[in-house]
């Protein structure tokens, strides 16, 4: 992702699915109107 793309503090996530620990992906539309925490670290892991 580059800078112009990236998401901005306060912004609206875009949606997105990632593989569940059960094996089922699941999108973040499907959880509308449910609590949800987003945590992202993009220097997990790397030198910077």
């Amino acid at each position: 992702m580059n800078e112009s793309s990236a998401v901005q503090p306060g912004a609206t996530a875009p949606d997105f699915c990632l593989p569940s620990s059960a094996g089922k992906d699941i999108c973040l539309s499907e959880l509308k109107g449910k609590w949800v925490v987003l945590y992202f670290y993009p220097k997990d892991a790397t030198s910077g």
